[in-house]
C-alpha cells in the first residue's frame, strides 16, 4: 500500500516498468546475441546454410583413397589370403567372387571418404558392418593437383554422389591376372560424372581427371577409324562379338579383358612405363547390365579429355539413385561417337550379351 496521501498513478507505473524492460532488454541483448553467435558456431553448417565440399580435396582424398585400397588389395594377392567366397552369380550367370582384397580395400577407401566427408554419399560394391573410424585424411595435396585448382572450387554437398570400385576385375584377381585390376574412386555432381580416379595398384600408376580443371593421362594420337579394336568383357563376352562383328564389320579386331577400369585405360595414352602391358583399344562395348561404380571413374575420364561414355541408344548416363546402368554402353575418344552409335543400332542383333 502506497503511503497515506499519495496515490500512484497507473499510467506512471506502466510507464516505469517499460522503461524498467527497455534498460534490462538494453544491457542483457549484447550478452544474448554473442551467446547466439557463439551457439551457431558450434551447431553443424548443415543446418544453417548449404554445406559445401572444397573440390580439390574430394580429388585428393579420393586419390588418396583409391591408393590406399590399392595397397589393401596388393598385400592380399601377394600373400595369397584371399579368403574367396562367391556372392551369387552375375544375371548372365557368371561367378561373383568375393575376396578379403575387396573387403579390406573397401573399409580404406569407404571410411577414409566418409570420415573426411560425413555429409557426402558414398555408394561402394561392397558392404560391411566393421566400422573404422580411425582412417583419417593425411591433408597432403599433391602439386600436380595444386596446380590445376586456382581459387577454392566450392560444391554443395546435397549435388554430390560418390561411386567407390575397391577392386575392380575380382575374377581376374582370383586368377592373378592382375594387370585388369584397378581401384576407382568417381565423383558425381547432380548426377553428371566430374572427378574420376583409376588406380592400378600391380602397376603403381593413378589416372586421375577433374572435367574442366585437367587430367594426368591424354587421348591418343590417333586412332583406328576401320578395322576398329573394340574391347569387350572378358568374363562374359557371349554374343556382344557378333553384333561388334555386324556392326563394324568381320575385320574388326574385339580385345577380351578384365575390369572397367582397365577398358577406359585401354583407350588413352597413360605417359606410364608401367602400363605398357595394357591394351590398346578404339572403342569400348558393353551390351548388358553394369554397375555404376564400374563405370563412373571412367566416364569422368573420358569426359575431360573430349570423348564420351553413353547407353548403347546415345543416352547420357544419371550417376545417382540405383547402381545399375541397364542400358550398355559404348566409350570412346577421338572418334565420331555418334558415327558408332549409329552403326551398332543398325544392327539387328538384339541379343544380349
Amino acid at each position: 500500500m502506497a503511503p497515506m496521501g499519495i496515490r500512484l498513478s497507473p499510467l506512471g507505473v506502466a510507464v516505469f516498468c517499460l522503461l524498467g524492460v527497455g534498460v534490462i532488454y538494453h544491457l542483457y541483448s549484447g550478452v544474448i546475441s554473442s551467446r547466439l553467435a557463439a551457439f551457431r558456431s558450434q551447431t553443424p553448417l548443415s543446418t544453417q546454410q548449404r554445406r559445401t565440399v572444397d573440390l580439390r580435396d574430394l580429388l585428393a582424398v579420393s586419390m588418396e583413397a583409391a591408393e590406399l585400397g590399392g595397397k589393401e588389395v596388393k598385400q592380399v594377392r601377394e600373400e595369397n589370403v584371399l579368403q574367396e567366397k562367391s556372392k551369387g552369380k552375375t544375371k548372365e550367370g557368371a561367378n561373383d567372387p568375393l575376396t578379403m582384397g575387396d573387403l579390406q580395400s573397401h573399409r580404406k577407401m569407404f571410411y577414409l571418404l566418409k570420415n573426411t566427408f560425413p555429409e557426402v554419399t558414398v555408394n561402394s560394391e561392397e558392404h560391411d558392418n566393421m566400422e573404422d573410424n580411425s582412417i583419417q585424411w593425411s591433408q597432403n595435396i599433391p602439386g600436380a593437383i595444386s596446380e590445376k585448382f586456382k581459387g577454392s572450387s566450392d560444391i554443395p554437398v546435397e549435388s554430390i554422389t560418390v561411386w567407390i570400385d575397391p577392386l575392380d576385375a575380382t575374377q581376374e584377381y582370383t586368377e592373378n591376372l592382375v594387370k585388369y585390376v584397378t581401384t576407382m574412386v568417381c565423383v558425381a555432381v547432380d548426377g553428371k560424372p566430374v572427378i574420376g580416379v583409376v588406380h592400378q595398384p600391380f602397376a603403381g600408376f593413378t589416372a586421375w581427371a577433374v572435367v574442366g580443371h585437367g587430367s594426368n593421362v591424354n587421348r591418343r594420337s590417333s586412332y583406328n577409324a576401320s578395322p576398329k579394336k573394340v574391347i569387350v568383357s572378358r568374363s562374359h563376352s557371349g554374343k556382344v562379338k557378333n553384333r561388334i562383328r555386324n556392326a563394324f564389320g568381320n575385320s574388326t579386331t574385339i580385345i577380351e579383358a578384365g575390369g572397367a577400369g582397365y577398358k577406359v585405360l585401354s583407350l588413352l595414352d597413360t605417359h606410364s612405363s608401367e602400363t605398357s602391358l595394357t591394351e590398346e583399344a578404339d572403342v569400348y562395348v558393353h551390351t548388358t547390365v553394369i554397375k555404376k561404380w564400374d563405370i563412373c571413374a571412367g566416364a569422368a575420364l573420358l569426359t575431360e579429355l573430349g570423348g564420351q561414355m553413353t547407353t548403347l541408344k546415345g543416352e547420357n548416363i544419371d550417376y545417382r539413385g540405383a547402381p545399375e546402368n541397364e542400358g550398355g554402353l559404348v566409350a570412346s575418344v577421338g572418334i565420331d561417337h555418334e558415327a558408332l552409335l549409329k552403326r551398332l543400332r543398325g544392327n539387328t542383333d538384339n541379343d544380349k550379351q
